[in-house]
């Protein structure tokens, strides 16, 4: 696939996601996932995360937020590393999670900082890695 928008939207999930993860995606799609991958990529990231009117920490914050309520751990790792790579700090993510146990319930918040420490760990263990 090939339209502005779909390169606008793959640019902007490589920034969020890492260049590795999209590659993988993108790779990995097959006749039966390959729509669902332009689609994504296309509306998600180059329609909607593409807009002006909020910066891409504050589509980070609503992200984690919603993701942790909606209980999608899988999603939430790689949006809390994505919010890491758009300059969220630790301390802002734990402040969105704890916003999400007062208005979610606290099952969530649990969820969410177990799984955010996992993410914090495989950020730390990537950064410890030397440059290819």
């Amino acid at each position: 696939m090939s339209n502005d928008k779909y390169e606008k939207g793959l640019k902007i999930r490589t920034q969020v996601l890492g260049e590795a993860y999209v590659k993988r995606s993108v790779e990995n799609a097959d006749d039966f996932n390959r729509p669902l991958q332009e689609l994504v990529t296309e509306y998600c990231w180059g329609h909607v995360w593409g807009r002006e009117g909020l910066s891409m920490q504050e589509r980070s914050m609503i992200n984690l937020a919603m993701i942790s309520a909606l209980n999608r751990p899988h999603e939430l790792k790689l949006h809390i590393r994505g919010a890491l790579r758009n300059g969220l700090s630790r301390e802002q993510i734990r402040e969105i999670l704890l916003q999400v146990g007062i208005y979610c319930g606290v099952p969530a918040a649990v969820d969410s900082f177990r799984i955010a420490r996992e993410a914090f760990a495989e950020a730390d263990a990537e950064a410890q890695q030397p440059e290819a």
